[in-house]
């Protein structure tokens, strides 16, 4: 990527030859992440399939209410936990996955094993950054929902004219803290800064371009989005009529492997389509944040220094001299005076 502040289109083609040139890297990583969850989910959502109906006249003892209602419980507390087990792994591997994305700005490759050795010392900073954004959103979510369960027993039916603003106010403040902490995992990984050091990183960089920051992850995100949903399309047709195409007088034992195959093969399927765009999200996110770095520290020139000198081959570009959250910037501002050691 050229060594200077990025426009969107230097950010996207960046993005797109990371991955290439570190496929094995980035997709593996991303793929084993994808394959946990993604094997965790079809576990918890096979736990519905022995539900029952709820009896039409309602429940006439507390057994048959439990013998009911403790599958449900067990699933949905199962989806639960797997979304916020994905949440903190992907957390963590957004840090991670740093590294490769900082080295191929001096065209730097990353094995596998030398990506993580290189994250060695940072996996428990991000560990605590994932466990309170984990924490964060539980408690924000925890609290709307109270207000919505308060504003309905108040109000009424008249409560969900309140709600829908409520809703919506929500959902800016949710996107507006997560666009200020989205550089954190990278802020922490590279630069090698504690979690609450990291955050704070990352609201200052962002601030004065939360706009460009926000627009360009919604575009990514809504890229990714259709891409997945015009890969699996055909997968959702050729469920539904592959049987009454090829076999309409198939069995109930044929059409009941037709569709484990074809869940089997959307699952794998939905399972790549979400490393290969994870991948490409997380190399976004990272090269935002070395564009900051390069708009506020300058960074380029740093850069561009490594670049001349081949200083430290195996390192990380930006993580040597990495300045602490609130010390003097790179390089100095000769109208301040002098940096302090």
């Amino acid at each position: 990527m050229p060594l200077r502040p990025l426009f969107f289109g230097e950010i996207m083609d960046g993005a797109f030859q990371t991955i290439r040139r570190n496929a094995k890297t980035m997709f593996g990583s991303a793929l084993i992440v994808q394959a946990i969850s993604g094997a965790l989910s079809e576990v918890a959502a096979l736990g519905m399939l022995g539900m029952v109906q709820p009896p039409v006249g309602g429940f006439t003892s507390q057994d048959e209410a439990m013998r009911y209602l403790g599958p449900v419980f067990g699933a949905t507390v199962g989806i639960m936990g797997v979304s916020l087990l994905t949440m903190v792994l992907a957390a963590i591997l957004q840090g991670v996955m740093a590294i490769p994305v900082a080295r191929s700005a001096l065209n730097r490759p990353t094995g596998f094993k030398q990506m993580w050795s290189l994250a060695r010392s940072r996996l428990w900073p991000l560990v605590g950054f994932a466990s309170l954004l984990l924490a964060g959103s539980l408690l924000f979510f925890l609290v709307l929902f109270l207000l919505a369960v308060l504003i309905v027993t108040g109000l009424g039916p008249l409560g969900v004219l309140v709600l829908l603003p409520l809703g919506f106010g929500a959902a800016v403040v949710y996107a507006w803290i997560y666009t200020k902490l989205l550089v954190a995992p990278a802020a922490i990984t590279i630069e090698e800064l504690g979690v609450f050091a990291g955050l704070r990183r990352s609201w200052t960089l962002t601030s004065r371009n939360w706009w460009r920051i926000f627009g360009i992850t919604l575009l990514v995100a809504f890229m990714v989005g259709i891409i997945g949903s015009v890969i699996q399309i055909p997968l959702g047709l050729a469920s539904g009529g592959i049987n009454s195409v090829f076999a309409p007088h198939a069995g109930a034992s044929q059409v009941t492997t037709t569709a484990i195959v074809l869940a089997v093969v959307s699952l794998v399927v939905g399972i790549l389509v979400s490393a290969v765009g994870f991948a490409f999200q997380t190399s976004v996110a990272a090269l935002i944040y070395m564009d900051l770095r390069m708009r506020r520290d300058g960074l380029d020139v740093e850069l561009l220094r490594l670049l001349e000198t081949g200083e430290d081959p195996d390192g990380v570009p930006g993580r040597r001299g990495a300045r602490q959250a609130g010390a003097q910037p790179w390089p100095p501002n000769t109208a301040q005076g002098s940096p302090r050691g």
